[in-house]
């Protein structure tokens, strides 16, 4: 009995919740949310792909409606490409769509609760999906290429009529949690399901001749956090701000460097943990075997033993059978002679029976016959011609009755065959009138078929000299295509060499990588140097210049805001020893002693010649010109190069127009602008996993 499904109207109420999410979806600072649950739809309206197409929606929630097909007409699912979660739970979705796995972004998939019957082959082109939950359906197996969905962690397949899994599913070594009825399953074993994941991929894994690996081993990306890391400063900013942005990015970084650290000390723990508990397996495996072997030894002896005495009750059996057949066939063919014996006694006295009776019934024969008399005879010859002449009487008078309804038969026959033939002749007239009247009505219908027959052919002539216009269309097109077809041709031609061009560059760049990044250090190490506080400055202009010139003698001038912080001047370190120049910061002893030993003698020599030692409270920013004949020290530099000598900056490998402003890390280069980098998962040069992107800024 055929099912006729009429789409329901839904409620004010609900029409307003989704005019309102609708609108909400589509403000300036809504989220990448697009909620439309609840609203008795029984079909995804168009807007709602629409509006997940132009502002790049990442999570659509369609749960609790009566959807019957998750495509309406009109509507492709590109429209859906930057969608991550889909929740189409608590529906009435009989199928997915064939090409759901052209939604590559996608990462959750829950589809609890609906009438599937079965899953697309496509869904193993989701690579990125990490979440597939089918509870509550009325699958009967899952598709072979579940296998090839390489992120998936969680499986949720309980509720369903499925008694198997797919032998694929041991590729999926990053699987955390599979959830399935247990008691209803046959491959793998019930026992074997209820012991919980592990168990059920190592099966897999075995049965497909695999290593099994924890899902631990393998890295997956998480669900990327949006609005947290949208905001963009620009590069005109006041220094200050560009300073706090840089001490956060090397706090950023240091964080990271700890959290890797930690990671890999966390690694080989586990690594240390695993081998351990591989060799403890083996041990136990090995204890095992030994076990096992001795006790397939021992049901061995025993089984030849009971196999030996098997074989000889059955050779007592076996003779004791043909001894007792034997004696079976003896009793057999001495009873079937007894019995044949039986068999003739009996004959012989049934044809002495019957010969008996016959002679007897002859003889009651012979006594009737001969009881008969003359009389008797005379008595029934007569009584024969009386009956005789007694029946030719009665045959006679039926004759004559006979003869005399014939007569009157016939003349009514006679009668009637008058009036019927009277009849006959009318409805001959009746019926060639209406013959008359068929024909008439025929001609009329032919004369009218004719007249559609040549519409028609007019019309079919017309069509095909439609079809003909088409044809030499076609050929235009085809003209056309061919045409187009060739400049392809010289496009790709154009863009393989585009490619060589670009794979040339990338190998000079990738050459130059290592001295860029090391100069980009320099340069940020000098950004530093030049972004001193305002105090540390005053402090390093206010030291003693005797002291400065000893440290750049010394090239200890990186010490110098050292020693401006503690406000150390030649007195004191005249009076400090070693160990009191370690403790502020000096931990070179060379360095240490160097040092004191040029201060004792810059006080000798100060001693000696009073003249030369500089008047109290002299600093060095105040003398504009020296008393001293000699040339004042050289000046405190930098040993980066200074900004200016930075070689020309690097221009994006990708779109090869902006200029090069981001540093992927872990492997340091710096080859793509702010708007190319988005979209890569890899470094254009080395193809090394990008972990964290940085924003180089330059200061005015």
């Amino acid at each position: 009995m055929p099912l006729f499904f009429r789409k329901r109207k839904p409620s004010e109420e609900a029409r307003k919740r989704l005019e309102y999410q609708m609108c909400l979806a589509k403000e300036a600072g809504a989220d990448d949310i697009l909620d439309i649950s609840k609203c008795e739809l029984s079909e995804i309206p168009f807007g709602a792909f629409a509006t997940c197409k132009v502002l790049q929606k990442k999570v659509l929630i369609v749960h609790t409606n009566h959807l019957t097909s998750l495509l309406p007409k009109s509507c492709s699912l590109l429209s859906l490409a930057t969608i991550k979660v889909l929740d189409l739970h608590n529906n009435q979705l009989a199928a997915l769509p064939e090409d759901i796995g052209q939604l590559g972004a996608l990462q959750v998939l829950n589809v609890e609760r609906n009438q599937l019957t079965y899953l697309p082959r496509s869904i193993g082109n989701l690579i990125q999906l990490q979440t597939l939950n089918v509870k509550d359906n009325k699958l009967k197996e899952l598709p072979d290429t579940v296998g090839e969905l390489r992120s998936l962690r969680t499986l949720d397949i309980s509720e369903n009529e499925i008694q198997r899994l797919p032998q694929m599913l041991a590729h999926v070594r990053t699987l955390e949690t599979l959830s399935l009825d247990a008691s209803s399953m046959i491959h793998p074993p019930p026992e074997v399901c209820g012991a919980g994941t592990t168990a059920i991929q190592q099966f897999l894994c075995k049965e497909s001749g695999l290593e099994y690996y924890p899902p631990s081993q393998y890295l997956l990306p998480v669900l990327e956090q949006d609005g947290a890391e949208n905001s963009r400063d620009s590069p005109d900013g006041p220094p200050d701000r560009f300073s706090r942005e840089e001490v956060k990015w090397q706090n950023r970084f240091s964080d990271y460097e700890k959290r890797k650290e930690q990671k890999m000390l966390e690694k080989l723990e586990f690594e240390r943990r695993l081998d351990l508990g591989q060799r403890e397996h083996a041990q136990l495996l090995q204890q095992s075997s030994c076990q096992k072997d001795e006790i397939l030894q021992t049901v061995k002896e025993e089984q030849s033993r009971l196999e030996q005495g098997l074989s000889e009750r059955q050779r007592y059996l076996d003779a004791e059978r043909q001894r007792l057949q034997e004696q079976l066939k003896q009793t057999e063919q001495s009873i079937a002679n007894r019995i044949q014996k039986l068999l003739q006694e009996n004959q012989r006295q049934k044809k002495s029976a019957e010969i008996l009776k016959s002679l007897e019934n002859e003889r009651i024969r012979m006594e009737q016959l001969m009881s008969i008399t003359q009389e008797e005879t005379e008595n029934l010859r007569q009584r024969e011609i009386a009956a005789a002449m007694q029946q030719m009487l009665t045959e006679s008078c039926k004759n004559r009755l006979i003869q005399m309804a014939y007569e009157s038969q016939r003349q009514s026959l006679v009668q009637q065959a008058c009036s019927s033939m009277a009849e006959m002749d009318e409805r001959f007239q009746q019926i060639l009138s209406w013959q008359q009247m068929d024909q008439n009505k025929a001609i009329s219908q032919i004369l009218q078929e004719s007249a559609m027959q040549k519409a028609a052919f007019e019309a079919l002539q017309v069509k095909k000299d439609l079809m003909h216009r088409q044809i030499r269309n076609q050929e235009v097109v085809s003209g056309q295509r061919r045409a187009l077809s060739s400049l392809l041709q010289q496009l790709l031609k154009e863009k393989k060499q585009r490619e060589e061009e670009l794979r040339e560059i990338l190998t000079e760049l990738e050459a130059k990588s290592e001295t860029k990044q090391e100069n980009y250090w320099l340069i940020q190490y000098q950004r530093l140097l030049n972004q001193k506080p305002l105090s540390l400055k005053l402090q390093e202009e206010g030291m003693e210049r005797q002291l400065v010139a000893l440290l750049v003698q010394l090239s200890a001038e990186h010490y110098l805001p050292i020693f401006a912080h503690h406000r150390i001047s030649l007195d004191m370190l005249s009076r400090m020893s070693p160990g009191d120049l370690a403790k502020i910061g000096v931990s070179e002893a060379g360095l240490q002693h160097e040092i004191l030993q040029r201060v004792q003698e810059l006080l000798a020599k100060a001693r000696i010649q009073p003249e030369l030692e500089p008047p109290k409270g002299e600093v060095l920013g105040s003398l504009e010109s020296p008393t001293h004949p000699q040339e004042p020290p050289e000046p405190v530099r930098p040993s980066a190069p200074p900004a200016e000598l930075q070689p020309q900056a690097p221009e994006c490998v990708v779109c090869l127009e902006r200029e090069a402003q981001m540093v992927f890390l872990t492997c340091g280069h710096v080859c793509c602008c702010q708007q190319c980098c988005q979209p890569l998962r890899t470094c254009p040069l080395c193809r090394q996993e990008i972990a964290q992107r940085l924003r180089i800024y330059h200061s005015s």
